[in-house]
């Protein structure tokens, strides 16, 4: 429970489709959490009011500190993401190994046979025999058919609202973490929640939604990295794509592809970073153009209706959470990789995001994008 509407809700309503229901904040910063965010993730303010709606609807609550495996799997994450020229997505880290992770093996501890969350988002369990899957149940279907998935496996889905949907934070969860999960909140709009926090008179009914990095409040996310002491200025070259100097940088960590404001240089035309060279410690910065892609690499993937990708398939893809996605053809390569090859070009297609891939309301699967 993060103190907002949205578990407020889906508390609220497990209580009404007859469950037992135990209420829990993770506990995700050390002492100076109040210092980064008091009223969203777990500051004061947010475990207030979780602590308040848990004792207006009568159930347990726990505060539950994680803050160790917070700093290890998202923070440390974050630091060694951006040192790497890349740029991470903490959300779907956290999810999968604090949330979906940590969270179930103290539902376990409690005696608790599910996990439930916010999330808009569905879970769904494969039925019959899909004429579109192999008789081994291995192999997904060939190039341009739909997956409908291999009888038994859990199916992620977008959840019906789809301006909040937010299967694309949860692309990486595992089987046995999915059939552990409980979505109430999928089949229903965000003003549907609101109006079942009110009619159940909860606080947090009203209690406006927080869309920033939860350690990252103002959004300043180079000045977090400096102020945590996870990364140092370090001075190099900004060069067009040529290799030609064009100015100076502190730090490659402080840049990400597509961003234009704030590279302190004086050109004709507007430039934009195309890539970040770690090895040289160098920005590449080029005209808009050179955004464009139509083609990249993503590994360590994970898929919701088999176990692995063995032919081509044509699918939606996401390649960052407020993308609308776009026709592309997955292929499959080695060491769990695969090609993803978009049919329009796509700007800014940025390494260390999430590529997440849809056959409508299906989450097929999804990978991290490489360099």
């Amino acid at each position: 429970m993060s103190g907002g509407v949205d578990s407020s809700a889906t508390a609220a309503l497990l209580l009404a489709q007859g469950y037992d229901v135990i209420g829990i904040t993770l506990k995700l910063w050390p002492q100076d959490c109040v210092n980064r965010a008091e009223d969203k993730c777990c500051g004061p303010q947010a475990v207030t009011d979780a602590r308040a709606v848990c004792d207006k609807l009568g159930v347990p609550y726990y505060l539950i500190d994680e803050s160790a495996d917070f700093q290890k799997h998202v923070i440390q994450y974050f630091a060694d993401e951006y040192k790497a020229g890349r740029t991470p997505n903490p959300c779907v880290m956290c999810n999968q190994n604090l949330k979906f992770g940590r969270l179930l093996d103290r539902a376990d501890q409690l005696g608790a046979q599910f996990i439930a969350t916010g999330h808009f988002a569905r879970v769904e369990r494969a039925i019959g025999a899909p004429s579109t899957v192999s008789a081994s149940f291995e192999e997904p279907p060939q190039r341009a058919e739909k997956v409908l998935g291999v009888p038994g496996r859990y199916l992620l889905k977008r959840g019906r609202d789809l301006r909040k949907d937010q299967s694309y934070f949860l692309f990486s969860l595992r089987q046995d973490q999915l059939a552990r999960i409980l979505f109430p909140l999928g089949e229903k709009t965000k003003s549907d929640t609101r109006e079942v926090a009110r009619q159940c008179q909860l606080k947090t009914a009203d209690k406006e939604e927080s869309m920033e990095i939860c350690f990252v409040p103002d959004n300043n996310y180079g000045g977090f990295l400096q102020s945590a002491n996870l990364v140092q200025k370090h001075r190099g070259e900004i060069v067009d794509l040529h290799g030609d100097v064009l100015g100076h940088h502190d730090g490659i960590e402080f840049y990400t592809i597509g961003q234009r404001k704030g590279l302190g240089l004086t050109t004709s035309k507007p430039v934009y970073v195309i890539a970040l060279d770690v090895e040289n410690n160098r920005v590449i910065v080029g005209d808009d153009a050179a955004l464009d892609r139509d083609e990249f690499i993503a590994d360590r993937c994970n898929w919701h209706p088999f176990e692995q990708l063995s032919a081509p398939i044509e699918v939606t893809a996401k390649i960052r959470y407020n993308h609308p996605g776009t026709p592309a053809t997955v292929t499959p390569l080695e060491n769990g990789q695969v090609k993803v090859k978009l049919h329009v070009p796509q700007r800014a297609i940025t390494p260390g995001q999430a590529a997440v891939f849809y056959q409508d309301d299906l989450v097929v699967g999804g990978g991290w994008i490489m360099r």
